[in-house]
């Protein structure tokens, strides 16, 4: 087993932990492991928490995906993925994958590109990583920062122990993760877009993909250039992150007109060309949408030295997303009667996304702390996050009695309350109802307006 090829996953987050798993599942025609893999983080209480739960055969987040668990589990018990926050790991890696969370800050509304997490990574492995390795960025970065930051420091590093630049290759390619049911399948079953700083280095990049994903059926796509990979990612996410805020102003124009925009969308949807609109929602949320339409505008500036280029669009997608939550909180507050002072308030859902327990950036953030501003009294429930971390709240394991609220946040479509017979778990209470993610049916809606629930919805007009 360990004259296997060796592969180093620097990061053990949402993505890197799934992409451990995703290279340890690879097999050859006979069914046997193709590599090696070693999951790296760093020696903190949250990497050594990653680590200990990926020795155990644990996935260390919570996730829906039974195959992504069971996968995990075999590539540990059969001793081809192991973990630790030793970076001697790399002294003997033939490809190390990257992926290392990268925030982007903001500073008087203007984004700072703040290099120096991904600096400190790069570094770490062009100190160690042998001779005709691969180094493969995985992680969403502006556009231009593999070829203005990481391939010089690659450079300065093989140069002090040595060696010539071409020793060890460079590439980019991203990654599409899903995190849900399918997480796993949106990394080995899903297209993927490479390219390497020179033709050896996107040649090692293929045939390194070529084994962990499906390319028969989701080929590959090589691009011209690094810095063409990066903005393929952060144009994709930004014209998703657009396409969500258009819906936004759309919502609330089918409130104010008493219309259901889910039903006018269904019907748009039938014309080929526009079978991607999206549905009314809480707004953007996680890790990428939130911050990846400022990722360009700042790296045309600090990165790629293009001045007089402007992003208005770009610019006010992130606008009119990050305010969509407060629409909601303006909604609640108007069925409260004007004013949530004081009101038990009860949000369904913590994490950005369906059957996720990921919370970063998550539009219910942005509604729980707008409602504290209002003066009520804010609880919540996720059956994946047991402590939200940006609320600094714990949140129960179960969900809680409705008696004591006085309104109710469907604020994420966990499955769990899809299935949820709400108006047995009502009982003979007449909270308030916001469905603020498209959870109940109307018949769902229908039946709890007949007993006397007040259920509205964004998107929909009044009692629709």
């Amino acid at each position: 087993m360990y004259d296997l090829p060796k592969v180093c996953i620097q990061g053990l987050g949402f993505v890197g932990a799934a992409m451990a798993t995703a290279v340890a599942k690879a097999c050859d025609p006979m069914g046997a492991p193709m590599y090696q893999v070693v999951g790296v983080d760093l020696d903190t209480p949250e990497g050594r928490r990653r680590v200990e739960s990926i020795g155990s055969g644990k996935f260390p987040f919570p996730t829906s995906d039974e195959l992504l668990e069971r996968s995990l589990a075999e590539a540990v018990s059969r001793g081809n993925l192991t973990a630790t926050t030793d970076e001697s790991a790399y002294d003997l890696a033939d490809v190390v994958v990257i992926d290392v969370a990268l925030d982007i800050p903001f500073r008087d509304k203007e984004p700072d590109l703040d290099l120096r997490v991904l600096e400190y990574a790069v570094r770490k492995v062009a100190s160690r990583i042998p001779e005709n390795s691969l180094i493969l960025v995985e992680t969403t970065v502006p556009p231009g920062t593999c070829e203005t930051v990481v391939a010089p420091i690659l450079w300065e590093e093989l140069e002090q122990r040595g060696l010539v630049r071409e020793s060890v290759h460079l590439a980019h390619s991203y990654e599409r993760v899903m995190p849900g049911r399918d997480y796993l399948d949106s990394i080995i079953r899903f297209w993927r877009v490479y390219a390497g700083a020179t033709p050896e280095a996107a040649d090692a990049c293929e045939a390194f993909l070529s084994n962990i994903i499906d390319v028969d059926e989701f080929p590959l796509t090589r691009l011209s250039s690094m810095t063409a990979s990066e903005t393929a990612k952060v144009m994709e996410n930004t014209y998703r992150a657009a396409n969500i805020a258009f819906i936004d102003e759309w919502t609330k124009y089918a409130e104010a007109a008493n219309v259901d925009l889910f039903e006018i969308i269904d019907a748009i949807r039938l014309r080929p060309t526009h079978s991607n609109i999206r549905f009314p929602g809480l707004g953007v949320g996680g890790y990428c949408l939130t911050k990846d339409p400022a990722f360009t505008p700042a790296a045309t500036r600090q990165l790629l030295d293009v001045p007089g280029l402007d992003f208005p669009f770009s610019n006010l997608t992130l606008e009119v997303n990050i305010a969509m939550p407060m629409h909601c909180a303006q909604k609640l507050t108007g069925l409260l009667g004007g004013s949530c002072k004081d009101k038990q308030i009860l949000l369904l859902g913590v994490s950005y996304r369906q059957d996720v327990g990921d919370t970063r950036y998550s539009p219910v953030e942005t509604l729980a702390q707008a409602l504290l501003q209002g003066g009520a009294k804010v609880s919540a429930f996720d059956p994946f996050v047991t402590y939200w971390p940006e609320m600094k709240w714990s949140l129960p394991e179960q969900l809680p009695e409705a008696e004591s609220f006085d309104a109710v946040v469907l604020a994420t479509p966990h499955r769990q309350f899809q299935e949820l017979d709400l108006l047995s778990w009502l009982g003979n209470v007449r909270p308030v109802v916001l469905d603020a993610v498209n959870v109940l049916l109307k018949s769902q809606r229908d039946r709890c307006r007949s007993v006397g629930v007040r259920v509205e919805s964004i998107g929909r007009g009044d009692g629709l």
